[in-house]
Parts: C-alpha cells; sequence; structure tokens
C-alpha cells in the first residue's frame, strides 16, 4: 500500500504529464500542419520566381536566351531543390540541370528524400511543366522537378527539430516541476492528515485529552482537525459523564437497599419487632426504588430514537395555565406568587409530554423559591417558533454548573439530599422530549437572582 503522500505525488505527476503531453500534441499537430502549409505556399511563390527569372532572359528583338543566364537561374534553383529543363518555343532542350551536373542533382534528391522520410513525410519527385510567357506571348517551357507535395530545406527541419526539441525539454521540465510541487504539496497534505488519524488511533485507545495543532491552512484539513479535536473532547466528556451516571446510580441505589438490609435483617434476627411503622418504613424504601427504575424507564423512553409524539394543534399558553393549577396547594403553602401571560399561541406537539415538561419546569422553580418568592411563566409567538419562558426567583443555579443541568442525574447539590431534589433526571426527560419536537430549552441563572427556562418550538415541525 502506498503511503497518501506518494499517491498524492504520483497523481500530480500524472495531471501534469497529460497535459503536457496534450498540450505538446496538438501545438505540434498544429505548428506542423500551419508550417507545412506555409511550405507549400513558398513552393508556389519560388515556382512562380523560377518561371519569371526564365522569361527575362529570353530576348524577343533576336529571339534568342540568355545561356548563362539561365545557368545562373538553374543552379540557383538547383541549390533550393528545383530541377528544371528549359526548352524553346519548338521544342528544343535549352538547358537541362540533370545535363550540367547528374552528380548534384543526385545528390539533392537524395539528401531531400532521406530528409522527408525522416520527417515522416510520403512522396517523391515530380515534374511539372509550365509554359514561359513574355508579353503574352509563348516563349517556350520549363519542366520543374521537386519532392511533392511538399518538402523541407534544411533551414526548415532544423527549425522544426528545435521545436520539438524545445518541446520534450518543457515537458521534462514540467514533470521535473511537478514532481517537486507534488512533493511539496503532498507532504503539507499529508502530514495533518497522519496526525489526525495517529490522534484518532490514540482516541479509540481511550486517550481522550489529545489535542491537535495542524497548522495548515486548508479549510477541509482545519474542518477534519478541528472535528477530531470536538470529537475528543465529546468523547472525554462522555466517558466523565459515564463514570459519575456509575457513581450516581450506586449513590441512589446505596441508601435504600442500605435500609432495607439493616431493617429486614434486624427483624429476622429479632432484634426488632416487625410493627407497622417499621414495614411501612421498608416499604417507602421499595417505593423510592420503584419510582427510580419508573424515572430511568422515563428518560430511556424519551432518549429513545423510536419516541413516538401524538401530535395535535394545542394552545401552548392554555395547556400552560391547565398544568400550573396544579400546583395551586404547592403555591399557596409557600407563599409563591404566579403571574401567566402572553397570548393564545397554537404549535403542533405531544399535549401529555409538552404538559410533563411544563410540570417538570415548574415543579423546580417552586421547589427551589423560597417562601414569599416570585414565579413569572410568558407565552409568545415568532414567525417561526413558539417561546415559553418560565423565570423564578429562587437560588439560582451557579455559573459553573449551567452546562451540566441537563444531564441524567446531575444535581448542583452533592450531598443527593431529597429533600432539595430529586434524582437528576427530570432536566435531561425535557431536554430529550423537547429535542423530539426539534425545539431547544435553554437555562440562565444567577446565584441569588433566579432562574430562567427558555423553551423554544419550531412551528414547521
Amino acid at each position: 500500500m502506498r503511503s497518501l503522500k506518494t499517491q498524492l505525488s504520483l497523481a500530480f505527476m500524472l495531471v501534469v504529464l497529460i497535459t503536457v503531453s496534450i498540450i505538446s500534441f496538438f501545438s505540434n499537430t498544429l505548428v506542423s500542419s500551419q508550417f507545412e502549409s506555409y511550405i507549400t505556399k513558398t513552393q508556389t511563390q519560388r515556382t512562380d520566381h523560377i518561371l519569371s527569372d526564365l522569361s527575362l532572359q529570353y530576348n524577343s528583338f533576336t529571339h534568342t536566351w540568355n545561356i548563362n543566364a539561365v545557368r545562373t537561374v538553374g543552379m540557383d534553383a538547383l541549390e533550393e531543390g528545383y530541377i528544371i529543363k528549359v526548352y524553346n518555343r519548338v521544342g528544343e532542350n535549352i538547358w537541362d540541370a540533370e545535363n550540367h551536373d547528374m552528380t548534384e542533382c543526385k545528390h539533392i534528391m537524395d539528401d531531400i528524400t532521406s530528409r522527408m522520410k525522416e520527417y515522416g513525410a510520403t512522396g517523391n519527385f515530380a515534374s511539372h511543366k509550365y509554359t514561359l510567357t513574355q508579353n503574352g506571348q509563348e516563349i517556350g517551357s520549363v519542366t520543374v522537378s521537386y519532392f511533392g507535395p511538399y518538402f523541407l530545406t534544411e533551414g526548415d527541419f532544423d527549425f522544426i527539430s528545435s521545436l520539438n526539441t524545445m518541446l520534450m525539454i518543457v515537458g521534462v521540465s514540467s514533470l521535473l516541476f511537478s514532481f517537486i510541487a507534488g512533493l511539496i504539496l503532498a507532504r503539507r497534505i499529508a502530514r495533518p492528515v497522519t496526525k489526525t488519524a495517529e490522534i484518532a488511533g490514540q482516541i479509540a485507545a481511550g486517550k481522550y485529552d489529545i489535542q491537535f495543532e495542524s497548522g495548515t491552512k486548508m479549510k477541509e484539513l482545519l474542518d477534519l482537525v478541528s472535528s477530531v479535536n470536538h470529537l475528543a473532547n465529546a468523547l472525554s466528556k462522555q466517558e466523565n459523564l459515564r463514570k459519575r451516571l456509575t457513581a450516581d446510580v450506586a449513590h441512589e441505589l446505596r441508601t435504600p437497599l442500605a435500609a432495607l438490609g439493616t431493617h429486614t435483617e434486624a427483624m429476622i434476627d429479632g432484634i426488632w419487632q416487625p410493627t407497622p411503622a417499621r414495614l411501612k418504613s421498608c416499604h417507602e424504601e421499595i417505593l423510592r426504588l420503584g419510582k427510580m427504575v419508573m424515572d430511568l424507564e422515563r428518560l430511556e423512553r424519551a432518549d429513545s430514537d423510536n419516541l413516538k409524539l401524538d401530535k395535535t394543534l394545542t394552545d401552548l399558553l392554555a395547556l400552560t395555565r391547565s398544568v400550573c393549577e396544579n400546583f395551586a396547594g404547592e403555591l399557596s403553602n409557600k407563599n409563591l406568587r404566579l403571574d401567566i401571560d402572553g397570548m393564545p399561541a397554537v404549535v403542533s406537539i405531544d399535549k401529555d409530554r409538552t404538559g410533563g415538561v411544563i410540570g417538570n419546569l415548574m415543579s423546580n422553580a417552586v421547589k427551589y423559591t423560597s417562601k414569599g418568592g416570585h414565579i413569572q411563566i410568558s407565552v409568545r409567538e415568532t414567525d417561526s417558533e413558539v417561546v415559553l419562558t418560565i423565570e423564578d426567583s429562587g437560588a439560582g443555579i451557579p455559573e459553573n454548573e449551567l452546562p451540566f443541568i441537563f444531564e441524567r442525574f446531575y444535581r448542583a447539590d452533592k450531598s443527593r439530599n431529597r429533600n432539595t431534589g430529586g434524582a437528576g433526571i427530570g432536566l435531561a426527560i425535557v431536554k430529550s422530549v423537547i429535542a423530539a419536537h426539534g425545539g431547544t430549552v435553554v437555562a440562565q441563572s444567577k446565584p441569588n437572582k433566579g432562574s430562567k427556562f427558555v423553551v423554544t418550538f419550531p412551528k414547521s415541525i
């Protein structure tokens, strides 16, 4: 298996190699095509130039040819790869390049043929006959032989070779550069990924106190590192909660079980008589255990992903007033003032479960508000949600306790005295039920200034 750095480097090189190859291919094809068109056009112009030069060598007054000048034109043309034969008006040969220098003609023909084969072109030498005219009068003819459909001179061939060499150098240089750049980029990408994988392995082994600073500026990698760090924090909190949950459950069970064990043992040993009062005390401890089991069952149902809500359109203000009527006796005993205000707000909710949420929050408000205190409840409606607020003037919650009050079995009273609170499950159930409705619950509090719970229900759920 290749490492991420190796795979990224190879992939980067492959992309650059393919890109350079495609660009080189099309560039070479385009340049060759254009160059061939240019050479063909140049050959045509050169042929016309030869015809024009030869026409000038005829004297129309004496009807004679300047043989020396014709030879000069012919030799110049031969050096450029054109083999000519000149005839007068009656078809008599005036000058023939092959007769003049057969060896040079054969050498030039072989040289051009070899060069074009090396270039990859197909063709051969062919003769083309043209009429020579002067002032509109026919003065003779010329046969021009050259490699067709086009041929490259030595200078043209050197140009094409230089172009191909340059493209090859560019390709090799690009490949080398891509290799270096790929290594650098792959290292920058692979390092945080590799480190994150290593940290994830340590997290899987139970080491949650790890934080990783990647040093990268890539958004996706920063998100990955941030997610892993967040996962480590979340797992650390869950591990602490699990340990505390175990301790809290053991604490909650220890007291009633110890009382039951002590009482029943005393009665079995004959130290205590099984009087109705003592049996009632044992029964109360059993009820206490039963209530704890029921609380756990309620919490399990509230946390269940399969929690089914029986939603109906309900006026939240009317439901709140109805639930609060059940606390009339407790409010009177503690001389607490309750104010409920707001406008009717109809929302789709599970009436029974939401009533339980309101009752739980109201119970806490009554329990933790001192005699003569005040509880304020309001219901308001916005375009997108319905908001229920329950605020009391009680003892409040320490700031460092606020992030944990919705966790199961959590109680600010570390002594877990039943006179000052329950098992610490109520608010966990509240949060689960509200979350099942797609809403939120937030606590705000300051010691000795009371607490406020804000519950929101979305209208679209």
